[in-house]
């Protein structure tokens, strides 16, 4: 037997399950299972730094929800969400609940209301990774492997891929190792994982992102969005609060100084607040499938309410315009980093709610209307592909396809958003402006760059802002339409 076995295990008192028909009293609940868990992992983290390796193995575990119907009365069938599909074992397990505290009041309520039903809270059969415990200590650092004197996995439980992966939102038919079935989408461990990642990649804390997000890929938007927020915080009837930039510099006075990084992250983000996260929140995730794939897939567990592109495309017909925009209602997926995890033969729709927003909004900001607004937009099919340099090979074969599919744009990162948002279940939308036209011999060079760009940048993310204000006002209920639910969903959005 290895030493792993035989070491004996020390974790914190383990209370019953408690059943809960408030919600609040639920998450209350939640929250000091959690800080039970986390202070016993930091503080014998801290004495393991001090004092050398133990005799024994220190473990504590995420708190869970589970519950239980055995009605198959019916379900108000408009909903999408809050319900479970039939009778059985339903749990999740819960990390961070002080950052999603409102979600999981909110989709708690929605269970108990609509089961008639007490949702039990107690700790589950998960083993918490010291490494995300004590994540939000700053005075904590857990050294890499091979930096102290013993294996910190003899100790301490590390993350674990197996319960790290997107089985529940790739697959039908998932069930927990106890029988149960997934109540939410993610499971604690997958969740944590991406708050670490977030944290890494766009060096803001989780808590500062907002329920609806902008992703482009130029610096332009990113000084652009700050001129904006600025313009919002000093408007007292705007309703935004504060503005945060990388490395979480936060203002609330538009004539604050936002210093920049030595270093610039990954990918620079910053967020417009306004209370319950109702703010816009700005990725730029550069160029490329890849960058925007790494992105959708962490900020999905925050599950955001609508997440939009707003990026610069090649026009593929000679009748558009350098600085025309394009509104993505269908896509062709030539971007190949989601293959795996959603099959191309997937189709992607079009969501009326977001693309009636994005063309209200361009008709509200340009002042065209009608038929005279198909003087500037399109609406048509947006190709996305992983190779930058794809003027440069035989064009029989590429110019054949685009021509099939009937895409009137192609850029590198639309569909890879579009296709992790359907994915996800969050609402998606892209509204691109053409920069360039290869197949038409207008190229992108630095002096049609820069006019295009000073001419351009202001009013299209001015009508992304605009569109996503409007997707804010909607209902829950409305924007997380059942057009994103399969056959077996979970209960949380």
């Amino acid at each position: 037997m290895s030493s792993f076995k035989s070491r004996p295990v020390r974790s914190p008192e383990l209370p019953e399950h408690e059943t809960f028909r408030d919600a609040t009293a639920a998450v209350q609940r939640l929250i000091d299972l959690y800080e039970t868990a986390t202070n016993f992992l930091g503080e014998k983290f801290s004495e393991v730094l001090e004092q050398g390796q133990p005799d024994v193995r220190y473990r504590a575990f995420y708190p869970e929800i589970r519950l239980t119907t055995t009605s198959f009365a019916p379900i108000d069938n408009r909903l999408s969400f809050g319900h479970v599909t039939e009778p059985g074992r339903y749990s999740t397990t819960v990390t961070r609940p002080d950052l999603f505290a409102h979600y999981l009041r909110q989709q708690i309520t929605l269970l108990i209301e609509n089961h008639d039903a007490s949702v039990a809270i107690g700790p589950s059969i998960t083993p918490m990774p010291v490494h995300f415990a004590v994540a939000n200590d700053a005075s904590i650092t857990v050294p890499q492997e091979g930096a102290m004197e013993f294996t910190l996995r003899d100790v301490f439980d590390v993350p674990d891929l197996s319960t790290t992966h997107d089985d529940i939102v790739n697959g039908y038919g998932f069930a927990h190792p106890d029988g149960s079935r997934p109540l939410a989408p993610f499971t604690a461990q997958r969740i944590d994982y991406s708050l670490a990642r977030l944290s890494h990649y766009t060096a803001t804390k989780p808590e500062h992102f907002q329920n609806h997000v902008l992703f482009t890929n130029y610096q332009f938007y990113v000084d652009e969005f700050e001129a904006m927020a600025r313009a919002a915080l000093a408007d007292p009837d705007s309703g935004y609060t504060a503005f945060v930039g990388p490395g979480n510099v936060e203002i609330t006075d538009p004539d604050t100084p936002m210093p920049t990084p030595d270093k610039l992250p990954q990918m620079p983000t910053y967020h417009l607040k306004r209370d319950r996260d109702a703010g816009i929140t700005l990725v730029n995730i550069g160029v490329g499938p890849s960058n925007a794939k790494t992105a959708t897939d962490h900020i999905a567990v925050l599950r955001p309410h609508a997440w939009l592109m707003l990026g610069h495309c090649a026009g593929l017909r000679n009748s558009q315009r350098l600085g025309d925009f394009v509104l993505a209602h269908a896509y062709l997926r030539e971007d190949h980093v989601l293959d795996d995890d959603l099959p191309v033969w997937v189709p992607i729709p079009a969501l009326a709610e977001v693309q009636i927003a994005l063309e209200t909004a361009v008709a509200e900001v340009t002042k065209l209307e009608g038929y005279e607004l198909k003087r500037i937009m399109r609406t048509g099919t947006v190709a996305t592909i992983d190779n930058r340099n794809w003027e440069l090979r035989d064009q029989s074969g590429p110019v054949q396809r685009l021509s099939q599919s009937r895409a009137i744009a192609l850029d590198m990162e639309s569909a890879t958003i579009a296709a992790n948002g359907f994915r996800f279940r969050v609402p998606y939308g892209t509204l691109l402006c053409v920069s360039d036209k290869p197949l038409h011999g207008e190229l992108k060079l630095p002096g049609m760059a820069s006019d295009f760009y000073r001419t351009q940048v202001s009013r299209h993310l001015q009508i992304g802002i605009r569109a996503l204000e409007t997707i804010s006002s909607m209902p829950l209920e409305r924007i997380h339409s059942r057009k994103l639910r399969s056959f077996e969903e979970t209960a949380f959005l």
